[in-house]
């Protein structure tokens, strides 16, 4: 159980959250969602204890696991010991131990190993680094990088590494911020089937709608400078949320209808003989004062996709025996497929194995080591890029508007801030340098890049990286109704569901799968 104690915070003069009392129970699971800059991340150090409320206080159980974010202090450790090290009693008493063992042995330090020993059983050390193992091991870590140190693995299995030291030892509280983050889809569902067999108490932020509904039993809504739980999932909570929100607008019109007739009435006979009436609706008008409702904090996004000024040709990328290679490491072979004129195709399969090579290479950002790619006629290409820094470099000395104006010089400067607008860039943001910008920021700052350019081909690159729920949602729509061709990769399932007609699939083997299909028929297939 985790309680929250008349919790408040200020950023500067911003107030993220006031006066918050609020109980997470154990064998509950809370998706903590709001939009970015609404606290999210903030409210979990609090509760970790990574910063400090303005005021009030929390309450703990003694063992919490979360999601570490310093992957660089662990670079020299081994794999299976970073994840051990999330259990700190159990792991001082194994470097004790190991420190003991190579002194000269003495009465005192016998007994000290005594001890020390009492400790790893009592802390289950003796099977600690098989249940590492086992963690290392859904999460889809081969055993031979077990031992491996932290910074000979690639970043995403960092990372996976990381959410695995958050899981050790069933803690009874679990805190975990975007845990999806570098996950791959398999991954993603492991993670899923993990947690609903954790029985202690959950709190999850995470920008994958699906995700989220598959996982929770509650949510905890950070909105109006509190946090509001709702019972049920995601979706759920975006039904109750607005069905509550138009009850109390309801009431407060019905009241002010009231509160109107109510005045009528005073002012006809304030003065005359009913003064016992008056009295009586002057009492009642200031029971019925309507509710100051408090501005919701959400913003949403307008992303469309507008439609293009030339159609492409009729196939838009034609790929023939094409292979990419990395350092005598083959990625995929002999691969051949065809994009129609308006497909919408969902690309999916592990870390690794190629996603965001093909992308790169149907983008002209890399060239095939065999074979050829035939771009079709008209075909113009806008391309989002998994790091943001192919294509928007922060170094420069450059403002978001300046930065969107060189997209298209010809635009007028109007319409560069109705763009920004569209994406929330509003007022002096529009002028943020792009250093400053965050990560959401920069996302939402190419999709207008994308938005003005008219372009009749996407390719995005996991666009949905950094982007909080609303804008994730408001992105699966302009794809969606978008009249041009799209190719995606994203690990967010809600978005390929919504998007995706077809499906190229990095499979066992090195086999890529054109499947012509949603995703929910090509999981079908596998099963047939």
């Amino acid at each position: 159980m985790i309680t929250l104690d008349k919790i408040t915070k200020r950023m500067g003069t911003r107030l993220l959250f006031e006066d918050i009392s609020v109980t997470f129970n154990e064998g509950c699971r809370y998706g903590l969602s709001g939009p970015n800059g609404a606290g999210k991340s903030t409210l979990l150090k609090i509760i970790i204890g990574s910063e400090d409320p303005t005021s009030g206080s929390v309450s703990l159980p003694k063992k919490i696991g979360f999601l570490k974010q310093n992957i660089e202090d662990f670079h020299d450790h081994l794999v299976i010991n970073t994840i051990i090290m999330a259990n700190k009693r159990l792991w001082d008493a194994f470097e004790e131990r190991d420190r003991l063992y190579e002194e000269e042995m003495t009465d005192a330090i016998g007994m000290r190993l005594g001890e020390i020993e009492e400790i790893i059983a009592e802390e289950d050390g003796y099977s600690a680094e098989s249940e590492a193992e086992q963690l290392l091991i859904g999460i889809g870590i081969p055993q031979e990088f077990h031992y491996e140190t932290m910074s000979a693995l690639p970043t995403d299995m960092q990372f996976k590494v990381m959410l695995c030291q958050a899981l050790f030892g069933n803690p009874p509280a679990l805190l975990l911020d975007e845990p999806t983050n570098h996950l791959d889809l398999d991954s993603i569902c492991w993670l899923g089937d993990f947690l609903h067999n954790y029985t202690g108490t959950l709190i999850v932020v995470s920008h994958d709608r699906h995700f989220l509904n598959t996982v929770t039993t509650h949510i905890a809504d950070i909105d109006y400078e509190t946090v509001i739980i709702y019972p049920g999932n995601y979706d759920q909570m975006i039904v109750n949320k607005s069905s509550m929100r138009e009850r109390s607008e309801a009431e407060n019109k019905a009241k002010e209808k009231k509160v109107s007739q109510l005045r009528e009435y005073v002012a006809r006979f304030g003065a005359g003989t009913r003064a016992s009436q008056v009295q009586s609706r002057l009492r009642e008008i200031d029971r019925l004062q309507p509710q100051d409702l408090k501005k919701s904090n959400i913003d949403r996004p307008f992303v469309r996709f507008y439609p293009p000024e030339k159609r492409s040709g009729q196939i838009v990328f034609k790929v023939n025996h094409i292979g990419k290679s990395y350092d005598d490491i083959s990625v995929f072979s002999n691969f051949s497929f065809e994009v129609a004129r308006g497909d919408k195709i969902g690309i999916l399969g592990p870390n690794g194995r190629g996603k965001t090579t093909l992308l790169k290479l149907l983008a002209g950002e890399l060239t095939p080591d065999q074979g050829t790619i035939e771009r079709g006629y008209e075909a113009n290409i806008g391309y989002f890029p998994q790091l943001h820094g192919d294509i928007l470099d922060k170094s420069k000395d450059m403002t978001a508007f300046d930065w969107l104006k060189s997209r298209k010089d010809s635009a007028y400067d109007q319409d560069i801030r109705g763009f920004l607008g569209k994406m929330l860039f509003s007022g002096d943001d529009a002028f943020k340098q792009l250093s400053h910008l965050s990560g959401g920021e920069t996302a939402r700052l190419i999709l207008a890049g994308m938005m003005l350019l008219n372009h009749n081909t996407l390719i995005l690159d996991e666009p949905n990286n950094h982007l909080d729920l609303e804008a994730v949602s408001a992105l699966g729509i302009a794809l969606e109704e978008f009249k041009g061709t799209v190719l995606i990769a994203a690990h967010d399932r809600d978005l390929l569901e919504r998007v995706a007609t077809k499906i190229i699939a990095f499979e066992g083997d090195n086999t890529v799968r054109f499947f012509k299909g949603t995703l929910q028929e090509y999981y079908a297939s596998l099963k047939s």
